[in-house]
């Protein structure tokens, strides 16, 4: 499978200004005929709290007409990172995902909601997983914060997921947990994993992008440089998550009657 990564600075609040970036970067991305494009989190509005239930999408709907039409027209599939969507009177971050046909196939709501950005005090978590196909590949999705929690992770991969969709934004200070992170989720779950940070400052928040594409032992496939806009594009090699798994049987050699944390 082919991966490009959008790796994008985003304007706090700036909705049209952020969907036009968007649409520019998905058509300039499409142009190396990826399989699928990932995006990053919460690009719509990034962190407007304040303003919030005025600028969040409504039910996907802002995005789907967005990237809809160009999945169908450069026939990729798209997981949309994530956006402020709003459901009822709550916001909350949701990851869309549109396959090559612009149909709407999957959607997520982040469950671990980030507390040192007050993230809990405006959004609400979802509760539950996300598991979905592309082109026959089974994959899952998590956003940002959701890979400190390594029990979400495995239960996508004890699920069949092959590869793990990661939208973030990731300031600079733990930029070495974001690595890091990713490659053991990568390692444990022996799967690959395709990460999408933001770039930009935002009041005293610095991001600085790190996208990258991590194989099934843990190895940086591509990597985005510091601070800098970009796209990422390629190919992962899914196949090898199955040689791997039977390579070192973890899923077999579990045990987890001696393990259960419920």
């Amino acid at each position: 499978m082919k991966i490009s990564i959008v790796q994008m600075d985003i304007a706090q609040g700036k909705t049209a200004e952020n969907a036009n970036k968007v649409a520019a970067m998905v058509r300039k991305a499409a142009e190396e005929k990826p399989d699928v494009i990932l995006l990053p989190e919460m690009w719509n509005t990034s962190y407007s709290f304040e303003n919030l239930g005025e600028l969040a999408d409504r039910g996907g709907r802002d995005t789907e007409a967005l990237l809809a039409p160009i999945a169908r027209a450069s026939g990729v599939n798209i997981v949309a990172g994530s956006v402020a969507n709003k459901s009822g009177s709550k916001v909350f971050n949701t990851l869309f995902v549109f396959d090559r046909g612009g149909r709407r196939i999957a959607e997520y709501s982040k469950v671990h909601l980030f507390r040192l950005m007050d993230e809990h005090q405006y959004l609400s978590g979802g509760d539950s997983l996300c598991c979905f196909e592309l082109d026959g590949i089974p994959c899952g999705a998590i956003i940002c914060y959701d890979i400190r929690f390594p029990e979400m992770a495995r239960s996508l991969a004890l699920s069949g997921c092959k590869l793990l969709f990661v939208p973030a934004q990731w300031p600079r200070p733990r930029i070495d947990h974001w690595r890091k992170l990713l490659m053991a989720r990568a390692i444990e779950n022996q799967m690959y994993v395709a990460a999408c940070n933001r770039v930009g400052n935002e009041g005293d928040n610095e991001f600085t992008g790190h996208s990258m594409i991590v194989d099934p032992w843990g190895e940086i496939v591509e990597e985005l440089p510091d601070g800098a806009e970009g796209i990422l594009c390629k190919e992962a090699e899914i196949d090898n998550v199955d040689v791997i798994r039977r390579e070192i049987p973890v899923f077999e050699d579990r045990r987890p009657s001696v393990y259960d944390l419920r």
